[in-house]
């Protein structure tokens, strides 16, 4: 059995009411749209608090670069840091998947499913970079500097392809999507 999809946890979970309101002609289109934004707003605040960990975790790397006394391996670290706080605010502060019914923006049910997609996408990549950075943690913690580099590199470029992601998922929002 495979796990459902945010969109499906949220279709199961309408009431008898809201079924019935789905009926009234013109209502249909709406509440999906809503399901779909709320579906939308579950994946983000997910991937929101895994990245605010990850930068905790980060900054823990930094800790444990700053007590073994290297200081050329501190300033990627921070970097990275940087980095991962730019990412972490864009998602914080990003639009949901769908204006209000009032709203003169209207995002339609292909472009919220795109949507729904980058937020897996991004979802991934988080886990990635969580993976890296214990991974990274692990290695400091041990006392074992070899490699930091290249586990830097790696986690600079899991970090901006994470942030390439989001801002395709942007770009369906403000319609310039390609």
């Amino acid at each position: 059995m495979t796990a459902k999809t945010p969109l499906e946890r949220v279709e199961e979970s309408d009431r008898a009411l809201e079924r019935l309101m789905k009926a009234i002609p013109g209502f249909q289109g709406y509440k999906v749209r809503e399901e779909r934004r709320e579906a939308d707003r579950i994946v983000r605040d997910y991937i929101y608090r895994a990245l605010k960990e990850s930068r905790d975790n980060l900054m823990g790397c930094f800790q444990l670069l700053n007590n073994a006394g290297v200081p050329e391996l501190m300033e990627p670290t921070n970097q990275l840091i940087a980095k991962l706080d730019r990412v972490l605010e864009k998602v914080n502060r990003a639009s949901y998947g769908y204006a209000g019914f009032f709203d003169s923006v209207r995002i339609e049910a292909p472009a919220l499913d795109q949507m729904l997609t980058y937020d897996t996408q991004m979802l991934n990549m988080a886990r990635k970079v969580a993976d890296s950075i214990s991974s990274f943690n692990s290695q400091l913690s041990q006392g074992k500097l070899e490699g930091t580099r290249s586990m830097e590199s790696d986690l600079e470029s899991s970090i901006l392809q994470l942030e390439t992601t989001f801002d395709k998922r942007k770009s369906v929002i403000e319609g310039v999507a390609v």
